[in-house]
């Protein structure tokens, strides 16, 4: 829950190889999945406040229309870097961990890979799986459907190429706020599926997990969600379940120096991992009960910005710098010194960095009726040692909002570049 924007706050374009096209192709790529109908002048609207009045009946059959709508937006599978890294936010997300099967080595996880691979350049070009479709998403289109593929520390023993495991892929520190369940944290093999449908992304999800087949079996699995694409009155950062402005302060691909704090160089080493980047992936429940009965005020100390704009509480607008030595008329710091903007500042942790790509969850309530609810927080690096983990470290020193939250799974992860056309996810790793 760090102090920087999700990209959809961010208007920068979609960056080389993650290219978004707003048009169906004239093609036969939606030929599986057309809209019953499409938004005209009585259908998907959008008023002052930016809400959704509804969609068109459905024409008939013979006169269904192409594609118009969120719906035909697509992501392109192969590029220098993976697909849902650098993707603006989506409005749904599963997150899954696989194990490999006993006996499963480093053969069959090539061919896992060539399968999984195979089927994410499919999906995600609006095309039914090819085998035994289960026609769940047959109506839609891509939705902006994203699938990327990672390997845990574990995978490289499992397959016999512990000579090529990152020094990056280390095990995280342990830290004072870590109430982890270690049976829903690491894993052999990551999945992170991300789209603008929920159907669309349970179909990629249902696919992947059959083509699992023998090679392995899921570890663990988390749901996510954001705020859909057009629910606002115009782009904006992402709230939270707390109701926060969540990531203002995230880095921008426009930067001179983005690809250097997210992704490996083409350079760098391993050679397998060359424009990869590394994720790490946290269950971070929050304690809404006791948030929800601090007055605002309260809540904006503890986060030390506006709850209402974003703005940092020494005035301005969301986008304004802080000003950490504005002191009150009594000579208190405006932003305490715990609030958590101020702890997760890069200059405040020697310009450490991460691209924040969070999914909102909640999955029910306990025994005590307790909402079991927070972030799925997902963050993209170079090397967690210089992003993640200083950051994490300085929050555990006294982050006012850790009486609010509770870390309950992890995971990291190294994500190797894109896939070249003609070539799967890994296969430098796994061929080279």
């Amino acid at each position: 829950m760090a102090d920087q924007p999700t990209p959809e706050a961010t208007t920068e374009k979609t960056p080389p190889g993650e290219a978004v096209s707003q048009k169906p192709s004239s093609g036969g790529v939606f030929s599986r999945r057309r809209l019953l109908g499409t938004a005209g002048a009585t259908g998907l609207a959008l008023g002052a406040a930016g809400g959704a009045a509804g969609y068109a009946a459905a024409p008939a059959a013979d006169k269904a229309a192409p594609l118009t709508s969120l719906g035909a937006d697509t992501v392109m599978f192969h590029g220098k870097h993976q697909p849902g890294i650098t993707t603006a936010l989506q409005a749904r997300g599963h997150l899954v961990a696989f194990d490999l099967a006993a006996g499963a080595g480093r053969k069959e996880a090539a061919a896992l890979l060539r399968r999984w691979s195979t089927t994410a350049q499919r999906l995600m070009a609006g095309e039914a799986a090819a085998q035994d479709d289960t026609d769940v998403a047959r109506d839609a289109g891509p939705s902006s459907l994203t699938v990327t593929f990672g390997f845990g520390n574990s995978f490289f023993a499992r397959t016999g190429l512990e000579k090529q495991r990152p020094v990056a892929l280390d095990p995280l520190p342990d830290f004072s706020s870590d109430h982890l369940d270690k049976t829903r944290s690491n894993g052999d093999l990551w999945v992170q599926i991300g789209a603008d449908d929920a159907l669309v992304a349970f179909h990629a999800l249902r696919t992947l997990q059959k083509d699992a087949g023998s090679a392995a079996r899921v570890r663990w699995q988390m749901n996510g969600f954001n705020r859909s694409p057009g629910a606002t009155a115009q782009p904006m950062t992402a709230r939270n379940l707390m109701g926060q402005i969540d990531g203002t302060r995230n880095p921008k691909p426009s930067e001179s120096d983005f690809d250097r704090r997210i992704f490996v160089p083409a350079a760098g080493e391993p050679a397998w991992m060359a424009n990869g980047s590394y994720a790490v992936v946290r269950r971070i429940r929050m304690l809404l009960d006791d948030w929800e009965k601090l007055s605002v005020k309260a809540q904006e100390d503890v986060v030390g910005r506006r709850k209402s704009t974003g703005a940092p509480l020494t005035g301005g607008t969301e986008t304004t710098a802080m000003n950490l030595d504005k002191t009150d008329a009594d000579g208190n710091l405006v932003v305490p010194l715990n609030a958590h903007a101020r702890i997760t500042r890069p200059d405040q942790n020697g310009g450490a960095a991460m691209l924040r790509r969070p999914f909102s969850f909640h999955d029910g309530f306990d025994t005590d009726g307790v909402p079991d609810a927070g972030l799925l927080f997902v963050c993209w690096q170079a090397d967690p040692l210089r992003g993640f983990v200083p950051v994490q470290r300085k929050l555990d020193r006294g982050d006012a909002l850790s009486t609010f939250i509770r870390h309950e799974a992890s995971g990291l992860f190294a994500v190797p570049g894109g896939a070249a056309e003609g070539e799967y996810v890994g296969q430098r790793l796994l061929e080279g």
